[in-house]
């Protein structure tokens, strides 16, 4: 894996309930806020590499091409092309997985900025055109997959599939009461601040609560099917509507070996497909997948770091995987700190940079996220040198 690209600079925005600290910042705003300092780490770091291209992930964005106005925004020069990807939920770690792809060809020493941005406060308002002198109809989401295979809505597909793999509602809260004590305990410590740019005047995560307990929790109805059908899934265990953006700045290997410098080496990709009908579950395949790539196991990883969009699909795929639940998100997850959808699987990656690098806090991490329409992305990075 010595040829591998490597992170050496990851920074986030606070995350932002919608409508609240974040709301009046559009998504490319949002974005330029991380890459401009971002450009600013790196042009120390290697002034004599320029940046080469921009990848940015979005999902609900006012379409065109938000990372090329981000980047413009941002202040990089008119001649660095940036590219938008979108892979819903997965899109800001499709989009380092492509940049990181990009640093595989040969060529001259580069660098590349990727990540996520996402303003659910901004997003349009979408509509389907009139058909038959009817009025246009609004949609909050394109089809996930088509209806005859099933496109069930995340968080009702989160409650069947607890349902379907026994996960209980009192595991559910006792998993998203830890990760928001985790996260009021990473966040009072500081452990936060140096990975965050803050923007608008916010300078802290909004959603994380301290001293959120499973008896709190416990008096929450729940969301997408009634307890008496079986629901499970509340407010309480599923992740907020959130604004926020993510980039990490990567180097091919050997602009990363004259530097000298800690970073992260990506040393394996995967994204893969499941049952649209349980879209929660592409985790497991995608995970499976990039530690085979890096000829690695779960007892291998130090720092796991999954997307919590809800607390019993997190714990679905720790049941399949055989993964202690422990083991995930020991600064905290989505469920306290928010799910900016196209911005979610870079901020996994800024965590584990933060934990890694910045903390040592072990050596190898595992980032993975699960896509609406059932397919799943992880990435496998170790600290070097």
């Amino acid at each position: 894996m010595s040829g591998a690209p490597v992170v050496v600079a990851a920074l986030r925005t606070p995350i932002g309930t919608a409508g609240h600290g974040l709301a009046d910042v559009p998504a490319a705003d949002l974005a330029a806020a991380v890459l401009r300092p971002l450009a600013a780490q790196v042009a120390k770091m290697v002034p004599d590499t320029p940046v080469a291209e921009v990848v940015l992930g979005n999902c609900m964005g006012p379409g065109g091409d938000v990372a090329r106005v981000a980047s413009l925004a941002a202040g990089l020069p008119v001649d660095v092309p940036a590219l938008t990807v979108d892979r819903q939920c997965g899109s800001g770690l499709a989009a380092v997985e492509v940049g990181a792809a990009l640093l595989h060809a040969p060529g001259p020493g580069r660098v590349v900025l990727a990540g996520g941005v996402e303003s659910a406060s901004t997003a349009p308002w979408r509509f389907w055109p009139p058909r038959g002198g009817e009025e246009p109809r609004r949609y909050e989401r394109a089809p996930f997959a088509p209806a005859d295979l099933g496109d069930p809505d995340m968080g009702l597909a989160a409650d069947l599939l607890a349902a379907d793999r026994g996960v209980s509602r009192v595991r559910q809260d006792r998993y998203a009461a830890r990760s928001h004590a985790r996260a009021a305990a990473t966040q009072s410590a500081g452990l936060y601040d140096e990975e965050i740019v803050p923007v608008g005047g916010l300078e802290r995560d909004e959603r994380v609560r301290d001293g959120l307990t499973v008896e709190r929790l416990g008096r929450l109805r729940p969301t997408f099917r009634p307890a008496g059908a079986g629901g499970t899934v509340t407010p309480g265990s599923s992740c907020g509507v959130n604004d926020g953006a993510a980039a990490v700045a990567l180097v091919d290997a050997d602009t990363h070996a004259a530097l000298g410098l800690p970073g992260l080496r990506v040393l394996a990709t995967a994204t893969a497909g499941v049952d649209p009908n349980q879209p929660g579950l592409g985790i497991v395949p995608a995970v499976r997948a990039a530690l085979d790539g890096a000829g690695m196991h779960l007892v291998d990883i130090d720092a796991v770091e999954l997307n919590e969009a809800f607390a019993g699909q997190v714990l679905a795929c720790c049941d399949e995987l055989g993964l202690d639940e422990e083991r995930v998100c020991q600064q905290g997850g989505a469920l306290a700190l928010g799910h900016p959808w196209g911005a979610s699987g870079a901020v996994l990656l800024v965590r584990l940079f933060a934990q890694l690098v910045t903390q040592e806090r072990g050596r190898t991490g595992l980032a993975a996220i699960a896509v609406g329409g059932g397919q799943g992305v992880a990435m496998v990075v170790e600290r070097c040198p």
